[in-house]
Formats: structure tokens, C-alpha cells, sequence
């Protein structure tokens, strides 16, 4: 596998187990996470599979998911 950084091409990720939430639609209007071998875990916009994604250390997507069930990105759909 390359380097991994964000903004990799997914498609690199070649061991990545891909999954979605169940809450996603069924037109692709969702992102999917993989936890990489190091720790880190991967997002990628599900429409565009082979695209760019986003590389986070395990602590930043804890901080993310903490501060999304506490409500604290609600207003953004607002």
C-alpha cells in the first residue's frame, strides 16, 4: 500500500473493509468509514468509491463521534 494521507485515492486503501450506516439512503447519499491496520480510520463519499478520503487518528474520530451524539453539529442542517 502507498503512503496513506488524506486525500488518497481510496481505491489504494486495498485492504479498507468499507461500511455505511444503516440510517444511509439508497441513492448513495452517504460517507463510509474503514479502520486502517496503524489505527487510523478512513471516510470516503460513498457515490464516488474510488475518490479521495479523509484519514483520522483513532482520537480525532472519537472526539467527532462524541461531539455528534452530544447534538453539537445539530445546527449545521439547520
Amino acid at each position: 500500500m502507498e503512503q496513506v494521507h488524506n486525500g488518497v485515492s481510496a481505491e489504494l486503501l486495498t485492504d479498507a473493509a468499507w461500511r455505511k450506516s444503516r440510517h444511509s439512503g439508497a441513492v448513495g447519499n452517504c460517507v463510509e468509514v474503514a479502520p486502517l491496520g496503524d489505527g487510523r480510520v478512513a471516510v470516503r463519499n460513498s457515490r464516488f468509491p474510488t475518490g479521495p478520503a479523509l484519514i483520522y487518528t483513532r482520537e480525532e474520530m472519537a472526539a467527532f463521534l462524541a461531539g455528534a451524539k452530544d447534538g453539537e453539529f445539530d445546527d449545521v442542517l439547520s
